[in-house]
């Protein structure tokens, strides 16, 4: 007998075939790659054994397997997960929608720049004196975990402030500042170190941590380099390296309006 294969049956293998796709893709960077094998053979023997071969006994206890496996499988691989469910909202069209609902008035634009020029000024004066820093400013994601993990400060975003934090001789140079909202809420913050192996070799850990953090996160991360002087950022897990000021304050803008 002929089967009816119509337009809803391409958009359905398509669409199995990007999930298939994307999810061997996910696993390959997590170095999980032979797990993913594993559970794609184990679904196809389920699949034979209880649908082709029909096999009652053998296919019910195979069911049961697959039952508990669903939940054994997101406890396993939790973290990888919700950094799919991340990459996937933090998508540059999806942002792109979510801003068409976000009111971005004059006032708006006014607060990010009383926000982002002190931040600027202080990147700019620490790269001529060649002080190492690494500045991250929250988003939508909550970091409270990453400042649970240095000081608290909750201060008001101040240039001075800021160089004196990160100066050599201070106790919290060593740490992340996290900014949240209009306020630095804490220094001296241990960050999670991405193991990218596509890093750049002349970066160092403080870049590592940068990247780390938009890993987990749509945070932004700006890391001044303590060797070179030179301005980077770290946005949804890619660096811009090199940056001028001009060129720091236009994403910064453009990032948080």
């Amino acid at each position: 007998m002929f089967f009816e294969f119509g337009i809803k049956d391409i958009i359905d293998i398509v669409l199995v075939a990007l999930m298939l796709f994307y999810i061997y893709r996910l696993m390959k960077e997590s170095r999980s790659l032979n797990v993913f094998m594993g559970i794609l053979i184990f679904v196809m023997l389920w699949l034979v054994v209880s649908q082709v071969l029909e096999m009652k006994l053998l296919g019910s206890i195979m069911d049961k397997l697959v039952s508990v496996g669903v939940i054994a499988l997101i406890i396993l691989f939790q973290e990888d997960i919700r950094k799919f469910l991340y990459n996937l909202g933090a998508h540059q069209r999806v942002q792109t929608l979510r801003r068409l609902f976000t009111n971005n008035d004059k006032q708006n634009q006014e607060q990010v720049k009383q926000i982002i020029m002190p931040i600027v000024m202080s990147c700019l004066s620490m790269s001529k004196k060649k002080v190492g820093a690494l500045i991250v400013i929250q988003r939508g994601t909550p970091l409270d975990d990453i400042v649970a993990t240095g000081e608290r400060l909750d201060a008001s975003i101040n240039q001075r402030l800021i160089e004196n934090i990160f100066f050599k001789n201070s106790p919290l140079h060593d740490g992340a500042m996290v900014i949240v909202h209009d306020r630095i809420r804490a220094a001296g913050c241990i960050l999670p170190v991405s193991h990218d192996l596509h890093i750049p070799k002349e970066l160092g850990l403080r870049h590592r941590a940068a990247l780390g953090i938009t890993h987990e996160s749509d945070c932004i991360a700006i890391v001044v380099s303590e060797e070179t002087g030179g301005i980077s950022i770290a946005i949804r897990n890619e660096f811009q390296l090199r940056l001028t000021a001009e060129k720091l304050e236009s994403i910064l803008t453009q990032e948080l309006a």
